[in-house]
């Protein structure tokens, strides 16, 4: 896919997540790799008003060359490409069941999240680490995500929100997805003895599609 259609696809699948209430106002950003560099959603944008011809565009040192003035938080997309050398983008939302896992949830946690679906396992994987609470834009979080990311497709900033990968834009969007379904679930289903699948069953589902 050329830039001008994930410039496209970007907008789309942002409005399509504020309209589900993933994002609110401002809150969130994407990334997305390309091969002379990456696509960032500008700075205090809304994920449900993107402007294609707007979208930041980075060189392959991360140094801002096209669009608007990228987000405040490039280092948290950095953090993760760079770990994950085979991850094509980055999606960061503030959404409410994931967001409320990260308050629940101690820092240094990698399963906040217990595998209840076979779709969390599939999707997330095994490790969803908890990153320990920074302020909004410190870039001190960088490395803390980096080393994360390197094991984990997601990551869970303590009352921030969520950090996603994935190999494509859609793909790295339908993990934030079921990631957050999964919170909502796990919320739900919290002090009511539900049934987990077993490390078995587990190791299964990341055999064969992990």
């Amino acid at each position: 896919m050329d830039e001008v259609a994930l410039r496209e696809q970007l907008a789309m699948l942002g409005a399509s997540l504020f309209q589900r209430g993933y994002s609110v106002g401002t809150a969130g950003n994407i990334s997305v790799r390309l091969d002379d560099g990456y696509l960032m959603t500008p700075t205090n944008s809304c994920l449900g008003r993107l402007d294609p011809a707007r979208i930041s565009k980075l060189a392959p040192d991360w140094s801002h060359i096209g669009g608007d003035k990228p987000s405040k938080e490039v280092f948290m997309h950095r953090a993760v490409l760079t770990a994950r050398p085979d991850a094509g983008a980055v999606v960061h939302l503030h959404s409410t069941y994931a967001t409320a896992i990260g308050c629940l949830a101690e820092p240094g946690e990698t399963a906040p999240i217990p595998p209840l679906t076979p779709y969390f396992v599939m999707r997330v994987g095994r490790s969803l680490p908890v990153i320990r609470y920074y302020r909004p834009g410190d870039a001190a979080m960088e490395s803390d995500i980096h080393e994360a990311a390197k094991g984990a497709k997601a990551v869970l900033l303590a009352n921030h929100g969520p950090v996603v990968s994935g190999k494509t834009l859609v793909d790295a969007v339908a993990t934030a997805e079921e990631l957050e379904e999964s919170a909502r679930l796990a919320l739900l289903l919290r002090g009511a003895g539900a049934r987990t699948l077993t490390p078995a069953q587990v190791d299964d589902l990341l055999d064969t599609f992990g």
